[in-house]
């Protein structure tokens, strides 16, 4: 049985949190910001890819997935070797491996060399990505948390949205390899400025490692996210799509029963029976859920049917990240979270998310003011739900373990991104093969075999109610997720109030 690690004491000099600590986390959100911009930075230069190296399909979806699937695979095991090892040496560690794999990338010269480089950086990736909001935690006052995290999560949405908007600059003005050259700089300011700045913190218990629970981890996560990124293209019902997805239930569930059975786990089940955080749990996955999937649906409803380039639909769609933005830079979203409390913070922000939804549902064919009514909503819920959601988790695990928990909060966005987008792909699809039922197998495949104009109209319009659909699931499964969240975070602070 799994026992309770000791609570750890933040390398905090005095009452006032460490002196340079908004320094430190300008320099963690910059390492952060580059690892998330090339989430999405190479998803504008496919074209420049495929004629320059010869790239198949294939090649290039694995270019996209090798970093997202060792990345989403790495968290937790990331965030438990950041808690064993030191936090500062893995955030050095992090930024070493994103540098190199950068390097190696920008000056590849066949698909294998660029997709091995990107498995390479998703491993500095996933060590980057848990171990600044580890950092975080350790040298802020635990008031100052909400505001440190609310500024934390704005430099997530901003990465998520302006990946394609800086990979569309670059590739005009230089070749493709320069889309991952720029990490180079960034790299080795953050390095300079880890060692100079940031303090090591540690679990001071010491926990053995957990090598077979790292293992079956690793590869249970990175199985369920490959299954849910090639659900869309080859069918749920295929061979591959299942048996991979029997791996990853197979291997996650000898991962749950592992970690139940020895005394020094990676990630301590009792975690769950929280209810603050398995209320913030609930919270997170369908914040990443609408928000991801609602991008992605609306990306190809700008680019489809209105006809924007993708540097056009990326602009239409940066209002939602300049709003989380403004909001955390603020402090605005912190202070509402201050005054309503965590769980009435999730269900406002999850409220607002869902109006966003339905207004980008019903009101996108009326001209781009119904999107940007949309996106100024789901920006706000995200702003002010994000954070509370992040601060729950965090709040819910012994400082001894801050790097398993943001590699919990990091998994938890990765798989409800892919969610979404899986989800709502295939509400969007089926609706449109109903209405079109000789569609082929997308928009683009069926407006060229479309005879004449009228045709091509009739098939616009299915696909706009595909669309439509969608987003409506999407903004009802959100909303009863900031019901369930909220309801949970409630009971856990009655509990905690009558204890």
């Amino acid at each position: 049985m799994s026992t309770s690690p000791q609570q750890e004491a933040p390398p905090q000099p005095g009452a006032q949190g460490h002196p340079q600590r908004w320094l430190i986390l300008g320099v963690i959100c910059l390492a952060q910001l580059t690892v998330l911009l090339d989430n999405t930075v190479l998803n504008v230069a496919i074209p420049s890819l495929t004629g320059e190296l010869g790239a198949s399909t294939s090649d290039i979806q694995w270019m996209i997935n090798a970093y997202s699937l060792v990345q989403s695979g790495l968290l937790l095991t990331a965030g438990s070797a950041a808690d064993r090892y030191g936090r500062k040496k893995m955030l050095l560690t992090g930024l070493a491996l994103f540098g190199v794999g950068s390097l190696v990338a920008g000056f590849a010269d066949s698909t294998a060399q660029l997709i091995a480089a990107r498995a390479g950086m998703g491993v500095g990736g996933a060590l980057l990505l848990t171990t600044t909001l580890a950092v975080a935690m350790q040298i802020f006052t635990p008031e100052e948390h909400p505001k440190a995290i609310g500024i934390w999560s704005a430099v997530n949405a901003l990465g998520f949205a302006c990946g394609p908007l800086l990979g569309g600059f670059m590739l005009d003005h230089f070749w493709w390899g320069a889309i991952f050259l720029i990490n180079l700089p960034v790299a080795a300011l953050g390095l300079f400025a880890v060692v100079a700045l940031v303090p090591e913190s540690k679990n001071p218990q010491g926990d053995r490692p957990d090598l077979l629970g790292a293992l079956l981890s690793t590869i249970g996560m990175a199985s369920l996210v490959f299954a849910i990124i090639s659900g869309p293209e080859h069918g749920w019902t295929s061979g591959r799509v299942q048996a991979t997805a029997a791996v990853a239930l197979v291997v996650l569930a000898l991962f749950a029963y592992w970690e139940s059975r020895i005394p020094y786990p990676m990630l301590d089940l009792h975690f769950f029976r929280n209810h603050r955080f398995t209320g913030a749990v609930a919270g997170a996955v369908l914040i990443t859920f609408g928000m991801g999937g609602a991008l992605f649906l609306l990306t190809q409803h700008l680019q489809f049917v209105l006809g924007y380039e993708p540097l056009e639909a990326g602009l239409r769609t940066a209002p939602l990240a300049l709003t989380v933005v403004a909001l955390n830079f603020s402090g605005v979203a912190a202070k509402w979270m201050t005054r309503l409390g965590t769980p009435m913070s999730v269900l406002l922000g999850l409220v607002l998310m869902s109006a966003g939804l339905v207004a980008i549902a019903l009101l996108t064919g009326q001209g781009y003011a119904g999107t940007l009514l949309g996106l100024l909503l789901i920006g706000a819920g995200c702003a002010i739900a994000n954070p509370a959601m992040a601060h729950a988790i965090m709040s819910a695990i012994p400082p001894a373990k801050a790097g398993v928990g943001a590699g919990i909060n990091g998994t938890l966005a990765e798989f409800g991104n892919g969610l979404g987008v899986a989800v709502l792909g295939a509400v969007l699809n089926s609706r449109f093969a109903a209405l079109i039922p000789v569609a082929a197998s997308s928009l683009p495949a069926a407006l060229a075999s479309a005879d004449g104009a009228a045709e091509k109209e009739r098939i616009v319009d299915a696909f706009s109610a595909g669309l439509e659909s969608s987003q409506l699931v999407g903004a009802a499964a959100v909303l009863l997720g900031g019901i369930v969240a909220a309801t949970l975070l409630r009971r856990a602070e009655r509990a905690d109030s009558t204890a």
